[in-house]
């Protein structure tokens, strides 16, 4: 279901500074606004990788929520307001890895992948602004590589991309797909935002 096809106006506001979001929900074929959470992600821990990113979802939003209804003008001139917020973390041997805080972490972190195995977990929080439905859930990708060359990782720390994603984790780039042995999920969930229970979600606050 694309934007067009909703008979009542819809305005969509993404709650996400990622440019892999915006080119996902962009393919998807819908119109949005763009608007970033400014809340301390390091603050909100939880047990699980799943809790957390939906906890993480969940803080976003409603840093989003209070935003927006500090300026209420920003959503008179729509039927329906739906706001979208998202994580996602990657999970190695057990333990959750985040943004790199280094190139020394990063680098650590792609020896890690390198002949083995990742996952991620997506997050995604579909709000309706008008009726207050609001719904969270999460979806999970494996990624089994191939051993990744160091000048490849060298290269890919240089170009610095890897130090602004989850656990320094990219598998569509050029220089790792070569690398890349086997995805049990989509890619659109691995870079932030899961087209399909995006779909869903969105359906189900419409």
């Amino acid at each position: 279901m694309e934007a067009t096809a909703v008979t009542t106006p819809v305005k969509i506001i993404l709650g996400s500074s990622s440019i892999a979001r915006r080119k996902i929900l962009a393919e998807m074929g819908y119109e949005f606004t763009v608007t970033s959470a400014d809340i301390d992600e390091k603050c909100i821990r939880k047990e699980k990788p799943e809790e957390l990113v939906m906890a993480l979802a969940e803080a976003k939003a409603n840093a989003i929520i209070d935003k927006l209804q500090a300026d209420n003008n920003q959503e008179k001139d729509a039927e329906f307001t739906i706001l979208i917020a998202a994580d996602t973390v990657v999970v190695y041997e057990g333990a959750v890895r985040e943004k790199p805080s280094s190139e020394e972490e990063a680098r650590a972190f792609m020896k890690g992948y390198s002949g083995g195995h990742a996952a991620t977990v997506s997050s995604v929080l579909v709000t309706n602004l008008k009726t207050g439905f609001s719904k969270v859930e999460y979806d999970r990708v494996e990624i089994y590589f191939h051993e990744i060359p160091d000048e490849v990782i060298d290269k890919l720390i240089e170009e610095g991309l890897v130090l602004r994603v989850a656990g320094g984790l990219i598998i569509e780039h050029p220089l790792i797909v070569p690398y890349v042995k086997e995805v049990v999920g989509t890619t659109d969930s691995v870079m932030g935002l899961p087209k399909a229970l995006t779909e869903k979600l969105l359906r189900e606050a419409l």
